[in-house]
């Protein structure tokens, strides 16, 4: 039988991403989408690109008289899972958060970044991380959770976290880099990552034509990284915006070890097998450079690593679509393998071509 689902916080740009892929999962039932500001409106209405495929209307959000659901999926800003999570969870229901409010292991370490405290830390250490290619044990155990009749929760990694870990993993857990130097990241994304609201930033008058750094030495997925990646205050973590609909690029540089003898081949030998059993993630061939017209609209990843020997350092990039592999596609992929269904059902495979 079809899981019934819901998704909380549908009107968002990631919102309606899990919408459009929910719709066309074979094994999930979208039972219900909520936005307290467009409550009552048609999704079509909203978006009509859903014209003719779907008649669900937006609802406001009240845990309480969910139909029936087996999942949820909180497409909300921070501090509103914090709200929400504990609710679905008493109800029995399980949770796929794509809020940063369960993804850092830490209370203390969320507040002191999030600036806000955290209502439910004891969450924290039943809570699986959201990354399957990085962490699958977490999402195994949620799995065997879920089938002694316990909810289970999610927390699934946010977009840079996912592009910058997915790019460097490899080299830092095979031990060829440096563990007493610094890692740069600098990331590019296009401004759906920042909502649907249009900002000063994110207006179309400001954001086209214009590439921009913000949130320098202080972004919130900093520390997240650094959780993955086990670099605590080892990275200078810069993000970028640029005028794409959708996309993110990161670029790692991650300095050899002095003891390694490393030469390019090997370098992406090490790539290739981390990656081997993993269907979502492409490393390229050598010499090859990720682009993020390559994974739009999809659920997967390029991965490219370069060698550069003059300086000794692995030169590492990952591009993925921040709605997708960033955002909605990591949710069902999440919720893929914990519900026990093969992770990339109903996630699209081919990018858009143009």
């Amino acid at each position: 039988m079809a899981k019934k689902v819901g998704v909380v916080g549908a009107a968002g740009f990631a919102g309606v991403e899990l919408v459009r892929l929910l719709l066309a999962h074979p094994e999930f039932d979208l039972q219900i989408i909520t936005s307290d500001e467009l409550q009552g409106r048609p999704l079509a209405e909203v978006y009509p690109a859903f014209a003719g495929v779907s008649s669900l209307m937006f609802e406001a959000c009240q845990p309480e008289e969910f139909p029936g659901c087996d999942l949820v999926f909180l497409a909300v800003p921070h501090t509103a899972s914090l709200k929400l999570t504990p609710l679905f969870l008493n109800k029995g229901v399980s949770v796929v958060d794509l809020s940063a409010d369960y993804r850092l292991s830490d209370a203390d370490v969320y507040e002191l970044w999030y600036q806000t405290p955290h209502t439910t830390p004891e969450l924290l250490d039943e809570r699986a991380f959201g990354l399957p290619e990085l962490f699958p044990e977490d999402l195994r155990s949620a799995h065997d959770r879920l089938t002694q009749g316990k909810p289970a929760l999610v927390a699934c990694a946010g977009c840079y976290p996912t592009a910058t870990s997915l790019a460097a993993a490899p080299a830092l857990r095979a031990g060829v880099v440096d563990e007493t130097k610094t890692i740069i990241a600098d990331a590019i994304s296009g401004v759906t990552g920042a909502g649907r609201k249009a900002t000063a930033r994110t207006h179309f008058c400001f954001a086209n034509e214009n590439l921009e750094a913000y949130g320098v030495g202080t972004h919130r997925h900093t520390p997240e990284i650094e959780q993955i990646l086990g670099l605590k205050d080892r990275l200078v973590f810069t993000p970028h915006l640029a005028p794409l609909n959708r996309g993110l690029l990161s670029t790692v540089t991650l300095p050899l070890a002095a003891e390694v003898d490393l030469d390019g081949d090997r370098l992406h030998q090490i790539y290739d097998d981390f990656y081997r059993e993993n269907p979502l993630v492409e490393v390229l061939p050598a010499g090859g450079s990720p682009k993020t017209s390559s994974v739009a609209g999809t659920d997967r990843a390029q991965v490219g690593v370069f060698f550069e020997r003059r300086t000794r350092s692995i030169i590492a990039l990952g591009a993925i679509d921040n709605l997708g592999k960033g955002a909605a596609g990591q949710a069902i992929q999440c919720a893929n393998i914990l519900c026990g269904f093969p992770e990339t059902e109903g996630l699209l495979g081919q990018a858009l071509p143009i």
